[in-house]
């Protein structure tokens, strides 16, 4: 199993970081085009092998995307990171450029890996991908989703008091501050609701945290977060590494499934050796679907901004 890392910034180290620490892969390729960087994380993440007791094998390379040749799966980091007071949207300008050139020289030697998408404005960088592409839509992941759910979970412990492994919960929809979608009603301490545990009111403010949750980060770090980003991009990889057929909210291309087509964004799918085996429905009361179109409405507005 051949991975690849495009980016080796913070998220796209943290990402493999996670990957060999997990011990799944045969190989981890970080790329990057600043010159020696890659090499260099590469290296660093070697010497904590023994120490972490991992043997998957991490090398780097600047710009030669030769030596990532027959990777299973790639993922895709590129980009510029968010400042304060940026939004996701407003990287679009530059990110598209990168990710259209990461992808087309990441599928010239590697025909038949699976992209997971982790440039922002995430959503439009996977449809753009879809987009540019023509591979099949089942291999073609946008990561945001897993991250925000987990943001989600961590707001929802928070606030019960309980430990993170007693919650569960799960955001859909657009992977922005205004798109998210964080399903309250569904959210379980514990396979009970969370509504028996706290008023509306505070689990109102949980949803609000989670959809702030990368604003909030990057006002704390000056920059975009990586361990959390890292650590969901890995779930990802190891859930199509080892077919587990587990389920994430992943952004993906719809036709017709929750009343939306010709847009990629956050829905439940089941994860596996193919990339996304399934879409899964879940029912939405009326006002989850407004909210789902309401977010559906915000990326095809940024979708607009590409030139494809």
């Amino acid at each position: 199993m051949k991975i690849t890392v495009v980016g080796a910034g913070a998220v796209g180290a943290s990402c493999a970081e996670y990957i060999a620490i997990k011990d799944f892969a045969s190989e981890v390729v970080l790329l990057d085009i600043k010159e020696g960087y890659a090499e260099g994380k590469a290296m660093d993440l070697m010497q904590t092998a023994s120490l972490n007791g991992f043997d998957t094998k991490i090398t780097g390379t600047t710009g030669d995307y030769s030596k990532t040749a027959n990777s299973d799966i790639a993922v895709i980091t590129s980009g510029i990171p968010r400042k304060p007071g940026m939004t996701r949207e407003e990287l679009i300008g530059i990110n598209a450029g990168i990710v259209k050139t990461v992808a087309t020289s990441l599928i010239k030697h590697s025909p038949n890996v699976i992209l997971i998408v982790v440039s922002n404005p995430m959503d439009t960088m996977t449809y753009l991908v879809h987009k540019i592409t023509g591979l099949p839509k089942n291999r073609i992941i946008g990561m945001g989703g897993a991250l925000d759910s987990a943001r989600f979970k961590y707001r929802l412990a928070e606030a019960l008091g309980a430990p993170i492994s007693d919650v569960d919960g799960m955001v859909i929809g657009g992977h922005s501050d205004t798109g998210m979608v964080p399903l309250a009603r569904h959210a379980t301490r514990n396979s009970v609701k969370v509504s028996e545990f706290m008023s509306s009111d505070r689990l109102a403010q949980v949803v609000e945290d989670t959809k702030v949750g990368g604003a909030t980060l990057t006002k704390l770090l000056g920059t975009s977060a990586w361990y959390a980003p890292g650590a969901a991009v890995s779930g990802l990889v190891q859930a199509i590494a080892c077919d587990q057929k587990k389920l994430f909210p992943c952004s993906t291309f719809l036709d017709g499934e929750y009343d939306l087509k010709d847009i990629c964004i956050g829905v439940p799918v089941i994860l596996g050796r193919n990339g996304i085996e399934k879409i899964v429905k879940i029912d939405l009361d009326n006002a989850e679907k407004a909210k789902m179109q309401e977010s559906a409405e915000g990326v095809r507005n940024t979708n607009n901004l590409l030139q494809v």
